[in-house]
């Protein structure tokens, strides 16, 4: 994961690292040193996972990305499905990567179009003594899930374009997609 410091990080660590500081002063006035070397562990522990927290919400809240323009492209001769579109910066801060999440779910089943193939997975003879071999090769997910890293080093303000690729079943049919960003 590629990110930026911004301001704001290095004041979380300035502040993570003095309390650490402060916790090891108060630490070295025990007199007994397994409860000294206790008491510095925790605290080495807890500052660590503060200023993970923090910097994950620091993250979250100064690195907005947005998707614009995403358009997808049905590729029959090779069945894959092309996403294009443009990343864009809305934040005030440069973003590492921008990482876009799209969710294929065959909708079949939910439009009431029920097939078997849907919910029940053939078994036979040759499955239960070999391994199931036979049964993983008819076995047909429905929900597909890629994740790409669509920009880099996005400025402020900034956009870039994308293009990206992925798998399309054949067997699909009423086909919703779903799609996330993620700013890093």
């Amino acid at each position: 994961m590629i990110t930026h410091m911004t301001l704001l990080h290095y004041l979380v660590l300035a502040i993570v690292v003095l309390l650490f500081i402060l916790s090891v002063i108060v630490a070295m006035r025990e007199k007994r040193s397994s409860v000294r070397l206790t008491l510095i562990l925790t605290s080495v522990v807890v500052m660590v996972m503060l200023s993970g927290f923090l910097f994950m919400a620091l993250d979250k809240y100064t690195k907005i990305a947005e998707i614009r323009n995403l358009k997808n492209t049905r590729m029959l001769m090779n069945e894959e499905i092309v996403y294009s579109g443009y990343a864009y910066n809305t934040g005030k801060y440069t973003i590492g990567e921008v990482k876009l999440e799209i969710k294929l779910v065959n909708r079949g089943h939910v439009t009431g179009n029920v097939k078997a193939g849907n919910f029940y997975r053939p078994s036979g003879f040759w499955d239960f003594f070999g391994g199931g071999e036979a049964a993983a090769r008819k076995e047909r997910p429905q929900t597909i899930i890629r994740t790409f890293i669509v920009a880099s080093d996005l400025e402020p303000g900034k956009a870039q374009s994308f293009s990206v690729r992925m798998p399309y079943p054949p067997y699909f049919e009423h086909t919703a997609d779903y799609t996330r960003v993620f700013a890093h």
